[in-house]
């Protein structure tokens, strides 16, 4: 059986970014990575920030009221910004949104890696991290595995907690804790080597998407 969070469908994330934000804590945010690129997150300061923005404190504190909310929710403030992919296929959407995560991670792979060390020292960030960060790239993943299954290609049976973060994670882990090259062919690899494979595998036979699905996958592959 599918676990109810998932078989329920994508949820909106709250946290620190709900209620919706200000044009003014929009920007902050976006200043808030720009200077956390700079400097990494042990060394950052609101003093900087509000300083790059021009701002006071009270407009930061008011929101988020330490450093470690106010970077978590500039990081989920980012990956909201990107608009989860809508090609028309299972495929096409799982390689854009590989691609999405891979420049991603790729961009503050640094700057991640020092708050990933942080939070094991502040229980806190850990917990910010999971709570806003990951829940939003889930909610993409799933949004993505939730339209396939309504055009047929995959059953809702085979969305579970145990699939969706196979994407983001592995992506993230080995570009930040390996610092190993992503290439297209990666990336054509993971999707339909492994998570299309796994997807399909409850279709049933007589499932014309599905069949499309599995043979533009294997002629891929040869």
């Amino acid at each position: 059986m599918t676990p109810p969070a998932a078989a329920a469908g994508p949820a909106r994330a709250g946290g620190l970014l709900d209620p919706p934000l200000t044009s003014r804590e929009a920007e902050l945010l976006t200043l808030t990575l720009e200077v956390l690129r700079e400097t990494g997150y042990d060394k950052l300061t609101v003093d900087q920030v509000v300083a790059r923005a021009h701002a006071s404190k009270t407009t930061v504190y008011r929101r988020w009221p330490s450093k470690a909310e106010l970077v978590c929710a500039a990081f989920a403030y980012h990956v909201r910004l990107g608009a989860t992919p809508d090609t028309g296929s299972l495929r096409g959407d799982l390689l854009a949104l590989a691609e999405m995560i891979t420049e991603s991670a790729g961009r503050y792979a640094a700057v991640v890696a020092g708050i990933l060390a942080a939070g094991q020292r502040s229980p806190r960030l850990r917990q910010l991290l999971v709570g806003d960060l990951y829940r939003d790239r889930r909610a993409q993943v799933l949004t993505v595995l939730h339209r396939a299954a309504g055009r047929g290609e995959i059953t809702a049976e085979a969305i579970s907690e145990e699939i969706w973060d196979v994407l983001p994670c592995y992506l993230s882990y080995r570009i930040i804790q390996h610092d190993r090259p992503v290439t297209p062919a990666t990336l054509r690899a993971l999707v339909d080597e492994l998570l299309i494979p796994s997807l399909t595998r409850l279709t049933p036979p007589g499932s014309a998407p599905a069949r499309q699905l599995i043979a533009d996958t294997q002629a891929r592959q040869l």
